[in-house]
């Protein structure tokens, strides 16, 4: 089994679950975040938007460095690993930066709390 964690933008989780619902993946764990990407600031803006020009400033935009962002966490059998981490691309794909990332890690064992089951019978249990 895999644990595939994707960070998203906000406005597109609604998307992701009904995506992921009706690829057969029913089970998910979704949380507020911030988070940035890779992209770098120029720092020459930075300085000029610092000395007050307006130019720059612009150019700087006016939100915060870390953005309002969602994690998605979903652990499915290995099987299903491919067919997630492509509906969660088709969700959120828009072509732009900030589109998101997507994890995909080994995950050793799952235990139902309930039943005290393990392994991929709990995966059929959500």
């Amino acid at each position: 089994m895999k644990e595939i964690m994707a960070v998203v933008r906000m406005n597109k989780i609604n998307d992701t679950k009904k995506a992921l619902i009706d690829a057969g993946v029913s089970s998910m764990t979704a949380l507020e975040c911030l988070g940035r990407g890779k992209g770098l600031v120029n720092m020459d803006l930075l300085k000029g938007a610092e000395q007050g020009y307006e130019e720059a400033i612009a150019q700087l935009g006016q939100s915060d460095r870390l953005r309002p962002k969602r994690a998605l966490f979903v652990v499915v059998p290995d099987k299903l690993v491919q067919k997630t981490v492509d509906t969660i691309i088709y969700a959120n794909q828009t072509g732009k930066s900030g589109d998101g990332v997507i994890w995909v890690m080994p995950t050793e064992d799952a235990v139902s709390v309930r039943t005290s089951e393990s392994g991929d019978a709990v995966l059929d249990e959500f």
